[in-house]
């Protein structure tokens, strides 16, 4: 499980580390039923609050990406195939609102954001 996270980001860390661990889980990186690290490992690892972490962790669990067993520690939830693509397209759809929002407020045209789309796309 790979973390890589940026102090200078304005996107908060737990956050960061939230967005990570979801896009291993969402790909495919990290298995159903797959054991996560101690809270005070990666805390200690990224040198990072183990609150921080704690909030990481409570929001996977809360979007229902890992489940907690008592004494054991937190695990990847078994989620069919079905579910993560779900759970991929609601992604994508929540940052394209956002970021269509913006495009609009610049004046910009279906056709040009869609251009403009398709050019990032094949950079």
């Amino acid at each position: 499980m790979d973390i890589v996270i940026s102090n200078t980001s304005d996107v908060p860390i737990y956050q960061q580390i939230v967005d990570q661990i979801r896009a291993q889980i969402i790909k495919g990186e990290l298995l159903s039923d797959t054991c996560l690290p101690p809270i005070r490992t990666v805390a200690s690892e990224l040198r990072i609050s183990v609150i921080t972490v704690k909030r990481a962790w409570e929001e996977l669990e809360h979007a229902g990406l890992i489940y907690t067993m008592a004494g054991k520690g937190c695990f990847v939830a078994p989620l069919p195939p079905q579910a993560l693509q779900e759970k991929r397209s609601a992604l994508v759809q929540e940052r394209l609102a956002g970021d269509m929002a913006y495009y609009k407020s610049l004046g910009l045209s279906q056709e040009e954001i869609i251009a403009l789309v398709k050019k990032n796309y094949e950079d």
